[in-house]
């Protein structure tokens, strides 16, 4: 017994040292990257993530279609890449700040891709693209290559990238409450995508970052007498770079700063010898030719240039959904009559101009406006200002949300009906709410609303309150 097994043993070290001896092929270590990838548990995982929540985004924007579908599909793209770099991030060495835009580059393509689905016209589903390709910039924590490279730890990445992504998730949420609920089924699916389940995959399997490996190095000749590194027997490291600064340079360099002044003026050297003496006709106040005037022309050729441009205005039902409102200048009798509430108001590019609306509409969206003033009855969903500066805004009726973001310059006048409304803001200033007051025949109450916070640290959680101003 002992005699066969001996005999076993022997022939299996024959069968291995001549494996050994001969150098794999391509298509052998191909396949044997695809086995480990396959075999790794962070890889299985991921594709598990993918196939559940993702599985879940895809089918529910299956039933919306359109744009959405498109948009979530650029979202499928885009994990898609993320696994290789995770892959890729196994075979290769930390590439360092230098390289990190390089190896980040098909992801980076593919968040390009996402952003110009935002860009241009503002669409229906402008809230569903614009929320898709904010998600994405939280994938980049697979560029995480250490606390020197300017990011972020990649949980804290994730959570600060989703953020931006919650804004308009939230308003997908409002927007599509009590009705069409394969919304509001993608806005939740997407959030569980990203947390908890992006999020603990990280904190579980990544949270210092990829787990770098070894360069993959080319095989020598035949010839070659040196033998290659193997992956579980590491070559040596690399010699120790040269200081880059030594201690010969540092006596030699010649002192700076303010301590350098005053030992060149203390050792009595005439410091003003080479400088030049300015004279009267040197001065720019006695010089004709430099008059910080603006000649008429120069104005003439700039209002020439932006009215060449101009695009003409538009006030229209289109598909018996949207009325669009858009380019108008120096109108101040627009209205809109036939409404109801399946029909929405997008007023875009408009300046120094009103709008009344009689009637109740499901929502109102104000974007690029300059100077605008908006009249409405009511509200279904939400009144939106976006990319604005200085617009003023009366509620005659009832509006339940009203979402402010990147304006600037607000005057929001509620009604009685109206005081409920949810206000939100996002990067804006200057936004004054004026309530009525308590008297039949009282003026307006102007309320500021704060743009400055406070954050402090007190019992393991940070409290966020408004910065009081003494005049509010």
């Amino acid at each position: 017994m002992e005699e066969e097994l001996m005999t076993r043993l022997e022939v299996a070290v024959a069968r291995l040292e001549a494996l050994s001896a001969e150098p794999p092929s391509p298509a052998a270590s191909s396949r044997s990257i695809c086995h480990d990838a396959a075999m790794d548990t962070s890889i299985s995982a991921f594709d598990d993530l993918v196939s559940d929540s993702l599985g879940r985004v895809l089918e529910a924007a299956g039933k919306i279609g359109g744009e959405v579908l498109d948009a979530t599909k650029v979202m499928e793209e885009a994990f898609s890449v993320l696994k290789q770099l995770i892959v890729k991030s196994k075979r290769c060495q930390n590439p360092g700040v230098a390289g990190t835009a390089e190896f980040l580059r098909p992801l980076n393509n593919v968040i390009a891709k996402a952003n110009s689905l935002t860009e241009g016209k503002r669409s229906e589903y402008f809230n569903h693209l614009k929320a898709v390709a904010d998600s994405l910039t939280a994938l980049a924590w697979i560029g995480y290559t250490g606390k020197d490279c300017g990011m972020r730890m990649p949980s804290a990445h994730l959570e600060e990238s989703w953020q931006m992504a919650e804004f308009y998730s939230n308003k997908i949420l409002v927007e599509y409450k009590n009705k069409e609920p394969e919304h509001i089924n993608w806005a939740k699916s997407m959030k569980e995508l990203y947390f908890p389940g992006l999020c603990d995959y990280v904190k579980n399997f990544y949270p210092l970052g990829p787990a770098w490996g070894i360069a993959v190095s080319t095989l020598p000749s035949s010839s070659s007498s040196i033998k290659a590194p193997t992956s579980s027997t590491p070559g040596a490291p690399p010699p120790p770079k040269a200081p880059l600064i030594s201690a010969e340079t540092v006596q030699s360099r010649p002192r700076g700063g303010m301590s350098a002044v005053f030992e060149e003026i203390n050792s009595g050297n005439s410091v003003t010898a080479g400088l030049r003496k300015v004279t009267d006709d040197m001065k720019t106040k006695n010089c004709v030719d430099r008059s910080g005037a603006v000649a008429s022309a120069e104005k003439g050729g700039c209002a020439s240039s932006f009215t060449n441009t101009k695009v003409p205005p538009k006030l229209e039902l289109q598909m018996g959904r949207k009325w669009a409102v858009e380019n108008h200048i120096g109108n101040k009798n627009l209205i809109i009559e036939d409404c109801d509430t399946k029909q929405s108001v997008y007023i875009y590019g408009c300046k120094d101009s009103v709008l009344q609306v009689k009637g109740k509409v499901n929502n109102i969206t104000v974007d690029k406006c300059t100077k605008m003033g908006v009249l409405f009855t009511e509200v279904v969903a939400a009144f939106e200002i976006v990319n604005c500066n200085g617009v003023e805004v009366q509620c005659q009726s009832c509006a339940p949300t009203i979402s402010i973001d990147n304006t600037s310059g607000c005057q929001l006048y509620l009604s009685n009906d109206s005081l409920g409304a949810s206000i939100t803001t996002a990067k804006s200033s200057d936004i004054n709410v004026l309530v009525p007051d308590a008297g039949p025949n009282s003026d307006w109450v102007e309320h500021p609303l704060p743009q400055q916070f406070i954050h402090t640290y007190k019992d393991g959680q940070f409290t966020t309150s408004p910065l009081s101003h003494s005049g509010a």
